[in-house]
């Protein structure tokens, strides 16, 4: 069963969910969090979603897999996502494997990856 210290805080921020990833994300924590962000969603009609991904060192294909899936569901439920804080060794890894953030846009850090969704949201939805 999942303990409340093995949950990851999904924050309304806005019309934005914010998420930071601060520990290491195993198969079960992670699917934990794909629920959560779901349901905050539902609960906040929010109208983008951050994963803030800085602090992993590592990410294997299993988890890539669950934030590719977390941007889906999302963009199918209307919130665009945007992958923030990727490390550099994390990049070359999922290029060299051949590994696609497909539906994720991606930022450097979270003022950049705040200004891409405010861009995003106000093309789709006009100055909100």
């Amino acid at each position: 069963m999942q303990g409340a210290y093995e949950k990851i805080p999904v924050l309304k921020i806005g019309d934005f969910l914010i998420t930071s990833i601060q520990v290491a994300l195993h198969d079960r924590l992670a699917l934990g969090l794909q629920d959560d962000i779901l349901a905050k969603i539902q609960e906040t009609n929010a109208k983008g979603l951050i994963i803030d991904v800085t602090a992993i060192d590592v990410l294997d294909s299993f988890i890539t897999r669950i934030l590719v899936e977390i941007a889906k569901m999302a963009n199918i439920m209307g919130v665009k996502t945007v992958l923030v804080g990727m490390q550099p060794a994390i990049a070359i890894t999922l290029v060299e494997f051949g590994m696609e953030l497909t539906g994720i846009e991606t930022a450097l850090n979270l003022e950049k990856g705040l200004e891409l969704l405010e861009k995003i949201s106000q093309e789709e939805y006009g100055d909100i």
